[in-house]
């Protein structure tokens, strides 16, 4: 939780901590007492990087008890920032529901810490690792997992290196220990960090970590493991049958296959050193992914989610000695972790930035800001690509959100879309499968007697429709962030078989004032499938402000 009121984030910002998870995890009312307390101090901002397991139950993932304890946080004036989650790369793994709620994606950066295996054949091979070198520049014999260990010990797949009782310690001592990146790792039943706290448990000189032939290339899983025994990652399969082939042609066996004599040996040389290289940023695998959801049947909704990206892969950050936490490397009072849990922090600190240069900015404003701004392309200036399963993909707004933080361009953005409490009951009401009766028992009175809008027509920084049949006419209220007139011209990039048309196609605001924008969505191709196109306020005094659309033609005009 975060406070500007002192002054400036980066002099005398204030963060105040509460506890409210363990070991073992936690309850959902100690959260929401957390966040009572945080409202009642007085903060600005809750950093959140903690959510639900799943998607709740009941009439909608709106009404739940967390997301209605956030939106009285923000009917307070606090900005809620939350984590995605980390369900990525799966369709709909977003645990951030609501359009109240800042929710977070995380991008891995072009930081990279290559390192280097030598063998005893002249063949260098290239992977990652944060890693130590092994001792001097003696080569050491190398031993297959398979080949040191106990048969008899009744554990099976030992070749993923998570079992320290299954090796024979005579065999492994001073030797590189070949493990194998098993779908295990991929199902989260095997760890790299278990891995090498197992190599330096049996007294193994280090180890090599190859790719199982059928898993693929290893994109992100250990990628950029900071390890504190000698090892290297393998991540393509040419580098990992290389070693493989390699081994297995110097390895002397008996008639039964058991390994007698190791022949083969490498070193290990220091992979410590960061380089910076590659496209950057890219979404990470684990990020959880959009479309967002209303319910537990995972009916898609009219809410954009992920809404921003920030750096979330190995990230140093503090760390508090008394953690019981598993984070990928531990220092004194500080470690390094990947997650949404990082990235959050990001925009919390952001959003403090924006908060302090305008006090009187809603939490609504403040998000809109950074969405406007955010950069959807690379240092390169080509399109964000999203890390998948086997390869990079395009990016779309479900990866990233309206794009990736840019905090310079955050502090003047132009125009802002706003938002009340008041304009999100009326959001409510109007999310399919809510009546008047579950609103009044969350929120305590009930819908306004007004026909019932569309969800899509909260003021948001994104437009997005789950269900466009026909057409559609929506309507978004821009204000001017500054004191300055400024005329805008608009500019429309549609998504497949969407046409879009927006009114006025050019405006004058005054400083301080409002327009009104009329939106009309016309489906011209049934895609059934998600296409994406933006909205761009192209301002004469160089604002720019991009406002992602997502739409979902079930049937178009005519159809």
């Amino acid at each position: 939780m975060v406070s500007s009121n002192p002054g400036v984030i980066f002099f005398s910002n204030r963060i105040a901590v509460y506890k409210a998870l363990y070991t073992f995890g936690g309850y959902m009312s100690d959260v929401v007492a957390a966040v009572d307390q945080a409202v009642e101090d007085g903060v600005d901002i809750i950093s959140l990087s903690v959510g639900p397991s799943a998607v709740p139950s009941g009439p909608s993932a709106f009404l739940n008890v967390l997301e209605m304890e956030l939106l009285f946080a923000t009917r307070a004036g606090v900005l809620v920032v939350q984590a995605a989650g980390n369900g990525g790369p799966a369709t709909s793994s977003i645990l951030s529901f609501s359009p109240w709620i800042t929710s977070i994606a995380a991008s891995a950066t072009d930081r990279k810490y290559n390192n280097t295996i030598k063998l005893g054949n002249g063949e260098s091979l290239s992977g990652t690792g944060l890693a130590p070198p092994t001792a001097g520049r003696v080569q050491l014999p190398i031993a297959a997992a398979a080949d040191v260990s106990n048969i008899t010990a009744g554990i099976l797949a030992v070749e993923s290196c998570q079992h320290p009782d299954a090796f024979i310690r005579s065999l492994v001592r001073g030797k590189l220990i070949i493990c194998t990146y098993t779908f295990d790792f991929e199902y989260e039943d095997a760890a790299i960090a278990t891995l090498a706290e197992n190599i330096k448990t049996i007294g193994a000189a280090g180890f090599i970590l190859r790719i199982d032939p059928d898993i693929g290339p290893m994109l992100v899983k250990g990628t950029t493991m900071t390890l504190q025994v000698p090892g290297i990652i393998l991540n393509d399969a040419e580098a990992s049958m290389a070693l493989w082939e390699y081994y297995t042609s110097n390895t002397i066996r008996d008639r039964l296959g058991q390994a007698l004599v190791f022949n083969a040996k490498a070193r290990i040389l220091d992979g410590r050193q960061a380089i910076y290289t590659g496209q950057a940023p890219v979404v990470a695998s684990y990020s959880s992914r959009g479309p967002d959801v209303n319910n537990a049947h995972r009916q898609t909704a009219d809410v954009l989610k992920p809404n921003l990206m920030a750096p979330g892969s190995s990230i140093w950050a503090a760390w508090s000695p008394s953690s019981e936490g598993d984070p990928i490397i531990k220092g004194q009072s500080f470690a390094l972790l990947s997650g949404t849990s990082m990235s959050t922090p990001h925009i919390a600190g952001v959003a403090a930035l924006i908060k302090h240069k305008h006090p009187k900015w809603s939490p609504a404003a403040i998000t809109s800001a950074m969405m406007t701004t955010a950069d959807v392309t690379d240092q390169f200036g080509s399109p964000i690509l999203a890390q998948s399963t086997k390869a990079l993909v395009h990016a779309t707004p479900f990866d990233f959100g309206a794009g990736f933080i840019n905090p310079t361009r955050a502090m003047d953005p132009g125009l802002i879309f706003n938002a009340h409490f008041r304009h999100y009951v009326k959001f409510l009401c109007a999310v399919p499968g809510v009546d008047d009766k579950s609103v009044r028992q969350a929120i305590g009175f009930g819908c306004p007697k007004k026909k019932k809008p569309w969800c899509s027509d909260l003021n948001t920084a994104s437009i997005t429709v789950s269900n466009l049949a026909g057409s559609r006419n929506l309507t978004r209220k821009v204000t001017n962030a500054g004191s300055a007139n400024e005329t805008y011209n608009v500019i429309v990039r549609e998504p497949l078989g969407v046409e879009v048309t927006v009114k006025p196609k050019a405006f004058k605001i005054r400083g301080n004032g409002s327009r009104r924008l009329k939106i009309v969505l016309k489906a011209t191709e049934a895609r059934r499938a998600y296409s994406f196109g933006e909205m761009v306020l192209q301002g004469k005094k160089k604002h720019t402000i991009r406002v992602p659309i997502a739409v979902y033609v079930s049937s178009s005009i005519g159809s």
